[in-house]
């Protein structure tokens, strides 16, 4: 594997291309680290991280989190990559019920050119959305933190700072969305997937910083954590990303058989291949839904009065068994939304049907996609327990062992399964362009074995 690296950069395409990637990354970095004028950056900053090491660290702490540490910083790109993210999924699930962008995703290339520029307009109005509310949270952030607290805005002007804000927050997610694409059309991996990944990977530093606190000796006497706590976080850091590696690459391969066309004296077909239906094909998807429509229950019920509502708000933090028993029971129910609504069984057998394909012993057409629909049912109970399994765990981790959240939220959740995907997808493509070049690949011993 190490061998396969350096002969990454051995590869003169495919060095020039790691560079690029690595370079337009940096400049992602840096965007995360200038402030936005006319904000006390130090004080907001404190909040943030208070507010991020409570379990779960609510929508702030989860902003916080793709973002690589803008929000804490109030940076230009405190918005990070979110609202690309946000439109990206609106436009997808529009795609399964507007029949005419479901005909523009049918229409191949220019058809999805054609869709991505409207995700683009969309990020553009979301972030104008969103970089006021920004605006207006910062000048009233007793709202925003739910608590009496000093002014965080240090200009006068009411709507001066509003649109600064807007148009350098707006200005910032522009940027990372553009730099995404290019590392995608020039670089190695998908641009925003890697953007994002570099931002939750951001956080280790400081994740190893607390771990390393807590086996200190605390006031002189015995350290809250020992050498078998130690041990059985490693043992439980690879369990964690050896099964959320096996789970994300398992697939159930339906086999495909292709009839036998003769075209004049030529015979096409024939051949046999199969259709990989992916355990886990919803992805991190139903966790992020999940953890967005859970946020606002605790905040209304706050606001409503009596006691009966506050006490009920407390019921709905990350830590307490009602959250977690709704989160698992709404990630189950959205890994089947989500499949129900990408997954089209009944488009995939019109097509097997049209290119003379069938499976064996299912006959073409219906039966075809009820045979589909009835196997992703099945394989998808299975991702949506591991997911239920991941994405608990960490809040678990933190509430009977007392794990520091920051240290607890890289055994689970969103940040294992994206850094797990993403490293997956950008080191087969790597690979690639190894094997293209009669290099060995990150699975055999790296040995080269022919030309550049």
């Amino acid at each position: 594997m190490l061998s396969a690296f350096v002969n990454s950069f051995k590869v003169e395409d495919l060095r020039r291309r790691l560079l690029f990637t690595f370079g337009l990354v940096f400049v992602c970095r840096i965007l995360s680290v200038v402030p936005t004028p006319g904000v006390n950056a130090a004080e907001l900053q404190r909040l943030v991280q208070e507010i991020s090491s409570q379990v779960g660290g609510g929508l702030i702490g989860l902003v916080d989190l793709f973002s690589g540490g803008a929000m804490s910083n109030c940076a230009v790109g405190a918005l990070g990559i979110m609202p690309y993210i946000s439109a990206s999924i609106i436009l997808q699930l529009m795609t399964a019920i507007v029949p005419a962008l479901e005909r523009l995703a049918r229409e191949g290339d220019a058809g999805r050119q054609k869709i991505t520029q409207y995700t683009r307009y969309l990020t553009l109005a979301l972030c104008l959305v969103q970089g006021y509310a920004m605006a207006l949270a910062l000048q009233n952030p007793s709202a925003l933190f739910g608590r009496e607290m000093a002014p965080i805005v240090e200009m006068g002007s009411v709507w001066g700072f509003r649109l600064l804000t807007v148009v350098t927050m707006t200005t910032g997610t522009m940027v990372i969305m553009w730099l995404g694409e290019q590392i995608t059309q020039g670089g190695v991996g998908n641009g925003i997937s890697l953007i994002i990944t570099v931002n939750i990977i951001s956080r280790l530093p400081g994740a190893v910083e607390t771990t390393m606190r807590m086996f200190r000796p605390i006031g002189g006497g015995e350290p809250q954590f020992t050498a078998f706590h130690l041990v059985g976080m490693v043992v439980m850091m690879f369990l964690v990303v050896a099964g959320t590696i096996a789970v994300t690459q398992a697939q159930r391969r339906i086999p495909v058989q292709y009839a036998k066309r003769v075209v004049g004296r030529k015979v096409y077909g024939g051949q046999s291949t199969y259709m990989p239906l992916r355990i886990n094909y919803s992805g991190v998807m139903p966790i992020i839904f999940a953890s967005a429509i859970l946020m606002f229950p605790q905040k209304i019920l706050e606001m409503l009065p009596g006691d009966f509502f506050k006490h009920m708000a407390v019921h709905f933090r990350m830590d307490r068994p009602l959250y977690l028993v709704l989160y698992g029971l709404m990630i189950l129910f959205f890994s089947y939304f989500w499949v129900a609504t990408v997954f089209n069984p009944v488009q995939i057998a019109d097509d097997l049907k049209k290119s003379g394909g069938y499976i064996p012993g299912i006959r073409p057409g219906t039966p075809t996609a009820e045979f589909l629909d009835r196997t992703m049912t099945r394989i998808t109970l299975a991702g949506a327990i591991f997911l239920t399994v991941i994405a608990v765990l960490p809040t678990m981790m933190a509430r009977q062992f007392d794990i520091p959240w920051i240290v607890a939220s890289f055994f689970g959740g969103t940040s294992i399964l994206i850094i797990v995907g993403v490293m997956l997808d950008t080191m087969r493509q790597i690979e690639s362009h190894l094997v293209m070049r009669h290099y060995d690949g990150f699975l055999k011993k790296g040995k080269l074995r022919g030309r550049r």
